[in-house]
């Protein structure tokens, strides 16, 4: 799968800083949950207009891109790495770590697949199609995975990682990006 590239409000990923890439992903991926935050007052507030529609548009536009790119990123960049590079004293705990993100991640996708499938019918004109308490589950679940990422994972994959590993998952992300690297 091909991986779109930032949107005009973000600046042009520095792969040879894959760490960063992933936390920049997080940033967008945020965005999109503070979006999806405010739908439902929005929606009650002024009804489903076109500010309304466009929000929804972007917010699938935005999520189908990122969050399965960011997945593959993690699952067969990341984690992957980091178990290699584990000690023996690490690895069972590390082991702990990645089926708990792998399960994450699966449960997010089911969420998605979901919520997506509600805004779907909502702007095809279903306004009963959109369930509030679906929004704030999505919204938790997936706040409370990037918290756990930026202050587990990431700074241990910082210790972890050599050089060389950073550099060859930069590459395999910008690849999967069809992005060019210099």
């Amino acid at each position: 799968m091909i991986c779109p590239m930032s949107t005009a409000r973000d600046v042009l990923p520095d792969f040879s800083r894959p760490l960063e890439v992933l936390r920049a992903t997080h940033a967008r991926i945020r965005r999109q949950c503070d979006a999806l935050g405010d739908l439902i007052p929005s929606l009650k507030k002024r009804g489903y207009d076109n500010d309304a529609r466009a929000s929804m548009a972007q917010v699938i536009r935005e999520l189908d891109a990122v969050s399965h790119c960011h997945e593959e990123d993690e699952e067969q960049d990341l984690l992957p790495r980091m178990m290699a590079a584990a000690t023996r004293g690490r690895g069972s705990s590390l082991t702990r770590m990645v089926t708990d993100i792998t399960t994450e991640h699966r449960l997010m996708q089911r969420a998605w697949t979901n919520l997506r499938a509600e805004l779907q019918a909502l702007a095809a004109g279903d306004r009963s199609a959109l369930d509030p308490l679906a929004i704030d589950r999505f919204i938790k679940l997936y706040r409370t995975h990037i918290l756990m990422e930026e202050a587990s994972v990431y700074p241990l994959a910082e210790m972890l990682l050599s050089h060389e590993d950073l550099e060859a998952m930069g590459t395999q992300m910008a690849h999967r990006r069809s992005v060019r690297l210099k």
